[in-house]
């Protein structure tokens, strides 16, 4: 029997005003997962009504009051594990491994933001007129939309609301149509178990063919004061459009064509299983994951040859068995997706050295090809599947040069025993992240995470979350009457 879930507005869980709903998928079996309400916009007015409403109270909260809502949701969610690993299996065909590291990660990101809620903010100025305090002190902005996506639910849906709600402001998170659970329900279940107050955070889901119009609505309501957005670039063009039309501050992490370099220092062994991890993690599926393997010339054959054998052995298929490395993408339209680049790339001279050929449903082989051209879609297109480019490079130059021919720019690896000499690389890469001696993927709560570029501007993570959700304001205080010239 599939869930059935309705909106979250105003700390109430209510149909659509239209009584229709939307069917979640499960991208493995084909079946119903769950049934959502499918909003329209005189729901999503409704839930701005809801959240401007709970503004002022949530944002003069005392904010140990509210750091302890915080850190026991952060707690809450640590024991949810095995609940979110048959959702995000059952929504998004995520394996168990990457469901706990989705719970760790997005308990930590809620224990950061509540440390950041306490944390001292603002600055003392100094005054030009005799007597006077001048003070810079950070202000929420209002109500933030929030768009969470479906690759990294949890993560990315606790992600796309705590630095928000951290900062003062209350939310209206629009979830992925893809997985509407793990990334907006389940979360606003486990902060409210926690203790967050009715209105505050409110969850709209909607039908595919609704989401151009519902993002639309929330994002021209005068009264949503910010927007931040994760998913890809060519929506998230439209998200920024739509907030600057309207003057409101956006935070967009968008799509990457990653690379990870290989110099010719590295450590094969070490290069061959990070750039696996890189590459497969998530079938793929993650804004960081490598598309791009660059590797010198000296190392090539001989990491080729280790790569694509670790690569033919990864199982995959059914992301409940425990040993599937590559489960099925988000839904097989993804998987045909990739198999066309594949295609595509094959048909213009790429040699495909392990993989290829026709999905089983939603689930693509993992897959290495060589040789590929300028040409082809593939050598610019971001794969976003279990599918990855070798390519060999004489010298520094050629690899920073390849690693910056393309209109992304979220992250780079760079494999190396020699720091100074990654570093030196890794100054030249133009991504807003770079792990030297690591590989691409990866994520800390208290970092700057977002890219330049193609791939988006605005950090989340850290005090640079917190600041992008809130104003500074200058406030002065005279200590003594001042004297006018009339």
């Amino acid at each position: 029997m599939p869930l059935t879930r309705e909106l979250l507005i105003g700390g109430k869980h209510v149909p659509a005003a239209s009584g229709r709903t939307t069917e979640d998928i499960n991208p493995y079996t084909g079946e119903v997962y769950a049934t959502v309400a499918a909003a329209g916009p005189q729901d999503v007015t409704r839930a701005v009504d809801a959240a401007d409403a709970a503004f002022p109270e949530w944002a003069a909260l005392a904010p140990f009051a509210r750091r302890a809502i915080f850190l026991k949701a952060a707690d809450l969610l640590d024991a949810r594990g095995e609940q979110v690993a048959e959702i995000m299996a059952h929504e998004a065909g995520g394996t168990r491994p990457w469901a706990y590291f989705n719970v760790a990660l997005a308990a930590n990101i809620l224990r950061e933001a509540a440390a950041a809620i306490t944390a001292p903010r603002g600055e003392v100025l100094s005054a030009q007129e005799a007597g006077t305090l001048g003070l810079a002190v950070r202000e929420p902005l209002g109500v933030v939309a929030a768009f969470a996506p479906w690759n990294a639910p949890v993560i990315l849906g606790v992600r796309a609301v705590a630095a928000p709600l951290a900062a003062g402001n209350t939310v209206v998170v629009k979830p992925s149509e893809d997985a509407p659970i793990a990334c907006a329900l389940l979360i606003a279940d486990v902060l409210r178990e926690a203790g967050l107050p009715d209105g505050v955070l409110n969850v709209v889901t909607n039908a595919p063919q609704d989401a151009a119009e519902i993002a639309e609505v929330l994002i021209a309501d005068p009264r949503v004061r910010a927007v931040n957005f994760t998913g890809s670039t060519g929506v998230g063009r439209i998200i920024g459009t739509h907030a600057a039309t309207h003057l409101k501050p956006a935070v967009l992490e968008l799509g990457g064509k990653n690379a990870v370099i290989v110099l010719d220092d590295a450590d094969v062994d070490y290069a061959v299983d990070a750039v696996t991890f890189s590459v497969f993690m998530n079938s793929g599926q993650i804004c960081m994951s490598c598309d791009r393997i660059l590797v010198h010339e000296a190392l090539a054959e001989e990491f080729t040859r280790k790569f694509t054998a670790k690569v033919a052995s990864l199982r995959a298929g059914d992301p409940a068995h425990p040993h599937t490395v590559v489960g099925p993408l988000v839904a097989a339209s993804a998987a045909r997706r990739v198999a066309a680049l594949v295609k595509d790339a094959v048909a213009r001279g790429a040699t495909v050295l392990t993989g290829g050929g026709e999905p089983e449903g939603a689930v693509h082989p993992p897959t290495v090809l060589t040789d590929v051209p300028k040409d082809a879609d593939l050598y610019y297109a971001e794969a976003f599947g279990p599918v990855c480019v070798i390519e060999a490079f004489a010298d520094d130059d050629t690899a920073v040069a390849v690693a910056n021919d393309t209109d992304n720019g979220l992250t780079c690896g760079i494999i190396t025993e020699n720091a100074t000499h990654g570093l030196a690389v890794g100054r030249r890469v133009r991504t807003g992240i770079v792990h030297i001696n690591d590989q691409s993927v990866a994520d800390e709560p208290h970092a700057p995470f977002g890219g330049v570029k193609a791939s988006g501007y605005g950090r989340f993570g850290g005090r640079w979350g917190i600041e992008a959700f809130s104003n500074t304001r200058w406030v002065t205080i005279a200590t003594q009457q001042a004297h006018y010239p009339f």
